[in-house]
């Protein structure tokens, strides 16, 4: 019986987050620019990768900046 409920459930709540995400567009419109920008840093790691810090290895320059090449 709990497994029922919890498919149902689940299937539930992608119904609810799909109609969500398909109208995100519309729903940030709607908000204040503040809030709306805060939204939108949230969303930021679920669609884009997280930088990690770069340091150099052995045998590559160092203290010399690849911008000035």
């Amino acid at each position: 019986m709990t497994e029922v409920i919890t498919t149902d459930l689940r299937k539930a709540l992608k119904h609810t987050l799909k109609d969500e995400v398909l109208n995100l567009s519309e729903t940030l419109k709607e908000l204040e620019p503040k809030n709306r920008l805060n939204i939108v840093c949230r969303l930021l790691p679920y669609v884009f990768p997280k930088v990690d810090n770069v340091k150099f290895t052995q045998g590559e320059p160092v203290g010399k900046n690849f911008l000035d090449l």
